[in-house]
């Protein structure tokens, strides 16, 4: 088979850069010939992220639109002539098979040169509620892979594939014994177990509420593996106890996923497609802090489903306590939950993504 050549953009979060990253594996993995190269905006994570998982990366001068002015909104209009010079040149001198965007800044003018030369792009929206840029690209594109139904609401229906999120490969393939993985937290083997994720920085609110309610932990016979982030590792360190393990980041999530019984994460996407295929009932705290409110909006798309619960961040204070106390003394809830969120799983999400690509190169 002929190597491909192939651009992929994404960055500016972990949600955009990791499925990214997935699909150049998969590429990979296909076919060690296929040379890949990223674009992504200068001084974001991308920058650094890219070049550690084994690719090269070339930065774009590019921002996004700041809600009040500034010196940088008044920067954008140059930033983004820019911006499409040097992808006109990146395209002209790689001369890409197909151009991948997974959303953020840098992917909008990289995916429209593409799209204006009639190189075959694709598209990925990780989130139920399609960000402005993959929105603004969709009419111009081949192909869009999303990971929630319903997005004929933001995109053509004729271009949709209902493909779901890239999941780190550890992760499809739990197969962890659960007593062992307790044990490795320093935890009772024989005990139910609460994991508690903020994501790697931490969630403020969601810390506040376990520091809050480890009583009601304790009362409900919980032992609980809690990551609260490096930013407040030094506030929420002396909480730890036998029963009670705070740690900054969990590098070992297939471990700590297998060690829980129930979990209360926020709705990024990206742990929304891995908490599917881990299949244990969870509690979703969404930020209220994201555009349009697409936590919010991700957590509600499981909720249909009667496959998880939901608690806003305005509501912890007075249904916290009780509605995750019915979840917990009620076994039906917690099966209920954890068989239709598995219904929900797309363990193949990154081969069928690539399987979209390779099929629009020879077509």
């Amino acid at each position: 088979m002929k190597p491909y050549k192939v651009i992929i953009s994404g960055g500016g979060t972990g949600g955009h850069i990791y499925p990214a990253i997935a699909i150049a594996d998969e590429l990979k993995a296909r076919n060690k010939q296929t040379d890949i190269l990223f674009v992504g905006a200068e001084n974001r994570m991308e920058m650094q992220k890219v070049p550690e998982a084994g690719y090269p990366i070339k930065g774009l001068w590019i921002a996004g639109l700041q809600r009040k002015l500034t010196v940088d909104n008044l920067m954008l209009p140059f930033k983004l002539i820019k911006s499409f010079r040097d992808c006109k040149k990146i395209i002209k001198e790689f001369k890409p098979d197909v151009v991948i965007g997974t959303g953020g800044y840098a992917s909008a003018p990289l995916v429209r040169v593409a799209s204006k030369r009639n190189i075959p792009s694709v598209i990925q929206e990780q989130n139920s509620y399609a960000g402005i840029t993959n929105k603004l690209l969709s009419k111009k594109v081949d192909k869009i892979c999303v990971a929630f139904e319903g997005m004929e609401q933001f995109f053509p229906k004729e271009k949709l594939v209902h493909t779901g999120n890239p999941v780190r490969k550890h992760i499809a393939s739990l197969d962890i014994n659960q007593a062992k993985a307790r044990e490795s937290f320093g935890l009772k083997p024989n005990k139910k177990t609460l994991l508690v994720l903020g994501g790697s920085l931490g969630a403020k609110r969601i810390n506040e509420l376990v520091n809050s309610s480890l009583d009601l932990f304790d009362a409900l016979d919980l032992q609980v593996i809690w990551q609260c982030g490096q930013f407040y590792i030094d506030t929420y360190k002396d909480s730890s106890t036998e029963k009670v393990k705070v740690q900054a980041y969990i590098s070992d999530m297939e471990t700590a996923y297998a060690a829980a019984d129930v979990i209360i994460s926020r709705a990024g996407a990206l742990s929304i497609a891995e908490l599917c295929l881990v299949g244990k009932p969870c509690v979703f705290i969404p930020s209220p802090n994201v555009a349009e409110d697409h936590q919010t909006k991700n957590a509600q798309a499981i909720v249909n489903h009667e496959a998880a619960m939901l608690i806003k961040e305005m509501e912890l204070d007075t249904t916290f306590a009780s509605r995750f106390t019915k979840l917990m003394q009620s076994d039906k809830m917690q099966k209920q939950f954890s068989e239709n969120i598995k219904k929900l799983a797309k363990p193949n999400a990154t081969a069928d993504i690539v399987n979209v690509v390779e099929n629009l190169i020879s077509a």
